[in-house]
């Protein structure tokens, strides 16, 4: 079993910032792999970013260049930064953990984040 618990959304202008965290606790081997999804209303939930316990990173198209994912292995923790923030990245974003690249076996509870003037 893996809880995760995220912290950092909320509202913010274009152009602007936010960092997510998601704090992970349980076995190790079941978040190996650490990453974000994110569902607009009417949307399918589509991968952001993903990051191994190695490092190794993913993005999404159309986050590449403004968000960075990263994790603390230490603290069992996955940050993304979000950077030059546009209206469109407004979605409920998830945090998602799995000993695998599938990166579907676990989720938070999710946190929502808003790009408006």
């Amino acid at each position: 079993q893996v809880q995760l618990v995220e912290s950092g959304g909320g509202l913010v202008q274009p152009g602007g910032s936010l960092r997510l965290s998601c704090a992970a606790s349980g076995s190790i081997f079941r978040f190996v792999v650490m990453g974000w999804y994110r569902q607009a209303p009417g949307k399918e939930r589509e991968l952001v970013a993903a990051i191994d316990i190695g490092g190794t990173t993913e993005y999404g198209d159309s986050v590449r260049g403004r968000f960075t994912i990263s994790r603390d292995n230490a603290k069992n923790t996955v940050y993304l930064q979000m950077n030059s923030l546009v209206p469109e990245d407004t979605a409920v974003y998830y945090c998602a953990a799995d000993s695998k690249w599938a990166l579907r076996s676990s989720w938070g509870q999710g946190t929502q984040v808003t790009v408006s003037p």
